[in-house]
């Protein structure tokens, strides 16, 4: 049965063009300013589960306030008692409180990093005007950020309980701001080790428990040696030791520079000198974190 073609259309060309309304952008272009905000708003809200499901809130949120329910009721009880110093140090509660903020650290950097890396969309990102640098930076402030949130807030519930105590103004103000600027370096370094730590597997469940074991064997570790070391009088060596575990970094630090006490064995911190190297083994670590983590993203954006 022969086949009519319409006088129009050629005899095998069955392509239609349909005007179904797709105009060019015409607004203002935001650029990768816009772009780096927007990741960093978007990761430091899903790092506490802000926009997610109610299953993703329920293990930050709990972490959280783990973390401040201790310093409030030691408030409690400083006020209650009148007290003239409060039980905990602020650049103690944090070491005290290294296991709550590993755990934090080891769901939350996966979850920052590995699904990006599961489903391949990190050259999605980069398709935009935005660089690697960009991403990770982003990445890097915001969990970050979410880590300094967990880790003030406590501190600034046990400023505000001194202050309501009627302790010293000057003093309680002095130590508090020595804890922020210990929580502060510690919520990017850990944020460092976490981040390169998850960015090495697209599988989450395998990235918490590298988190976890990285943290809490090192520090394991650690003690234990420091604790040989004093039992055997070679009290010069527990320094020395404390600079291989990310707490006990941050330990010496504070101890040294920030009127921390020291967690060491017999109290025995690292001195001035021993200190400085403290300082520079943190800030090298942090610098190398992020360095590892743009080597990391140059690969995975190709």
């Amino acid at each position: 049965m022969a086949v009519e073609h319409s006088p129009a259309t050629p005899a095998g060309d069955r392509s239609r063009i349909h005007d179904i309304g797709y105009r060019g952008y015409d607004g203002p272009r935001l650029g990768r300013a816009y772009a780096r905000r927007s990741l960093y708003s978007q990761s430091l809200r899903g790092a506490y589960g802000l926009g997610r499901s109610v299953k993703s809130k329920v293990l930050p949120m709990l972490l959280f306030a783990v973390m401040c329910v201790p310093a409030a009721i030691m408030v409690a009880v400083a006020v209650a008692t009148k007290a003239h110093e409060l039980p905990v140090a602020y650049t103690r509660y944090a070491i005290i409180m290294q296991a709550v903020i590993s755990l934090y650290v080891a769901s939350q950097a996966p979850q920052a990093v590995s699904r990006d890396l599961r489903f391949k969309t990190v050259p999605l990102y980069f398709s935009r005007p935005i660089e690697t640098a960009d991403y990770v930076r982003a990445k890097f402030a915001a969990l970050a950020s979410a880590l300094f949130v967990l880790t003030a807030t406590p501190l600034l519930v046990m400023y505000v309980g001194a202050l309501l105590s009627k302790m010293g103004f000057a003093h309680q103000t002095e130590k508090f701001a020595q804890g922020l600027v210990s929580v502060a370096l510690l919520s990017l370094f850990f944020a460092g080790i976490g981040l390169v730590i998850a960015a090495v597997t697209p599988r989450r469940g395998f990235g918490i428990a590298a988190v976890i074991a990285v943290m809490t064997i090192s520090y394991g570790a650690v003690s234990t040696l420091q604790a040989i070391a004093f039992a055997q009088d070679s009290t010069g060596a527990i320094p020395w030791i404390g600079l291989f575990s990310p707490v006990t970094l941050i330990d010496g630090v504070q101890s040294a520079f920030l009127g921390g006490s020291s967690a060491f064995p017999g109290g025995t911190g690292p001195s001035g000198g021993e200190g400085a190297v403290y300082v520079v083994a943190v800030l090298s670590l942090i610098a190398a974190c992020y360095g590892l983590l743009n080597r990391r993203y140059q690969k995975v954006g190709l």
